[in-house]
């Protein structure tokens, strides 16, 4: 997955998350499930970010 698939996968996924909070509060499992969704997508894009930076300064 190139990063710019990646991208639109976390903002697709934070704006559903959005929308979840707001109808079901921080509290509950469906808020909790896509937290956790978006965490592994981000933790997936950092590392690829870390990487590109420390490639570039080399």
């Amino acid at each position: 997955m190139d990063n710019q698939e990646l991208l639109d996968k976390i903002e697709i996924k934070r704006a559903e998350l959005v929308t979840i909070v707001s109808q079901n509060g921080l509290s509950s499992q469906t808020t909790i499930q896509y937290s956790q969704e978006l965490d592994h997508l981000l933790n997936n894009y950092q590392p690829e970010k870390t990487y590109n930076r420390s490639k570039i300064s080399c």
